[in-house]
């Protein structure tokens, strides 16, 4: 990112174990390992469990691609009210050009820069403030990790006959609470004044706690916006769970309803972000497995539903290509509100 100095580059630079040449291999072999293992796990693999390819399977699946679609738009949305409550206004057309070039960075080349890190130095050529840029990324995340065990909560607490199904409830739950005591220490320590002023200007780990601080400061003199940032977080994700409620028909799963997928969905989303493998795959797929072997769906089923989820997110970032090519002129300054209404 532009504001990072020339010494912690090179000092990257200098690790070889960050190059991509042992990450990207590393990683691709371990997404093959995962997926090895949940196939061999699987006694007496029955391929048949999977529907037919007809017109109904062929609907299903155009909209899971839909939803998909709207998932990335309310992405946008959601980015777009984090800047809000930090003081900037941006367009949203150009906040999902730099959404979705960070979406096929992320899914095409898996190298050690990142989507996010695409998003942030794309966004602060267009607002000529690298910190906040870098702390709306930050804070578009954190809003996941509240809304994602919430849902999951709701999901049980809606349903009773989820619990009780051994790890099928118990890892559910047990990532939701982790997910969120976590997070709460996370707010509660770096909200602190006296924490804030030592976090400045540093670099590392250290910067990303000072992007937490700064932008808590910023929500706290903006209530209403940091509401608005909650409410289009909880629409992202039940965006996504819709997505993967087509999927779920499309391939016939008659055990799984809405109220599963909310339990589920959530914790397994929380637990892909695992720095394992390539976007999740083979950690999402395992998953999947253990979650959905408690209420009887066959393990090819989970493990179709998890490709399918993941074939899903790949098929629509490929919409971020021609944004990554022609998408990264400077747009307007977040500075100029009457310039920046979307």
């Amino acid at each position: 990112m532009s504001y990072e100095t020339t010494a912690s580059v090179a000092n990257r630079k200098s690790q070889w174990w960050r190059s991509k040449y042992v990450t990207v291999p590393l990683r691709i072999g371990l997404s093959v390992a995962l997926l090895v293992v949940v196939v061999v796990s699987m006694d007496d693999i029955d391929w048949d469990e999977l529907p037919d390819w007809n017109s109904e399977t062929a609907i299903w699946s155009i909209g899971a691609f839909v939803f998909t679609l709207a998932g990335f738009i309310l992405g946008a949305v959601r980015w777009q009210r984090v800047l809000i409550a930090l003081g900037v206004r941006q367009p949203l057309g150009r906040l999902f050009s730099h959404y979705m070039s960070g979406q096929f960075v992320s899914n095409f080349l898996p190298t050690t820069v990142g989507g996010d890190v695409v998003r942030v130095s794309r966004l602060t050529k267009d607002t000529d403030d690298g910190p906040i840029s870098f702390t709306s990324v930050v804070f578009e995340r954190l809003s996941g990790w509240l809304v994602l065990p919430v849902i999951t909560f709701i999901g049980f607490a809606i349903n009773p006959g989820l619990t009780g199904l051994g790890n099928s409830t118990r890892i559910p739950l047990v990532v939701g609470f982790i997910t969120l005591v976590a997070l709460g220490l996370v707010l509660l320590l770096l909200g602190n004044d006296r924490i804030g002023e030592g976090l400045r200007n540093r670099q590392g780990v250290l910067r990303f706690a000072n992007a937490i601080h700064l932008g808590i400061d910023r929500l706290r003199e903006h209530p209403k916006a940091a509401r608005e940032v909650i409410f289009s977080a909880f629409a992202y994700q039940f965006m996504l769970l819709l997505a993967a409620g087509c999927a779920v028909e499309a391939l016939g799963i008659d055990q799984v309803g809405l109220t599963a997928l909310m339990a589920f969905i959530p914790a397994v989303l929380i637990i892909q972000v695992l720095p394992l493998g390539i976007g999740g795959l083979g950690v999402r797929e395992g998953t999947l497995v253990v979650f959905l072997s408690g209420i009887n769906v066959p393990s090819e089923q989970a493990l179709a539903l998890g490709l399918s989820i993941y074939a899903l997110t790949l098929l629509g970032s490929l919409i971020g290509f021609p944004l990554l090519i022609f998408g990264g002129r400077k747009g307007t300054n977040g500075a100029d509100p009457a310039r920046s209404e979307t």
